[in-house]
């Protein structure tokens, strides 16, 4: 849901950038997004069906400027993942809302709609955020 929530944001906004999702375990790989993720993204307006599940790759801690977690013990795992030199920042989808910096994305897989409804509200609060942070920091790379 990160993914098309975050695409959209990003073409509304007039952000140009390079942007993927993947995860840090490898047994949904190749597999479409859950159902009702499906759902809850297209209810709003955006098409996720065509996502494909990928495990974090070591060339996207340089392929990509910023890797953003859903949660803490992801969080924790791409620490462990990045190479020393690795160029990526690391950081949790909430990092960008005031009040929120450090709090995780809950994982509705376990719940019913109204979860995934939740998650996807909480999503397009994070994703709102990085989108005004890349900007951000596009205008002052441009200054």
């Amino acid at each position: 849901m990160a993914e098309g929530a975050f695409r959209a944001a990003a073409q509304t906004r007039a952000l140009t950038c390079a942007l993927d999702s993947a995860g840090t375990a490898s047994y949904h790989r190749g597999s479409p997004p859950d159902p009702r993720a499906i759902a809850v993204a297209q209810r709003h307006g955006i098409d996720i069906a065509g996502q494909a599940a990928r495990q974090v790759e070591r060339d996207d801690f340089y392929r990509f400027s910023h890797i953003i977690a859903m949660d803490r013990a992801n969080l924790e795992e791409l620490r462990t993942r990045a190479p020393r030199d690795a160029t990526a920042r690391l950081a949790m989808l909430m990092d960008a809302v005031e009040g929120e910096r450090g709090q995780p994305v809950a994982d509705p897989y376990y719940g019913d709609d109204a979860a995934f409804e939740a998650a996807w509200q909480h999503i397009n609060r994070g994703v709102d955020g990085w989108v005004e942070k890349l900007l951000r920091e596009v205008a002052q790379q441009s200054a």
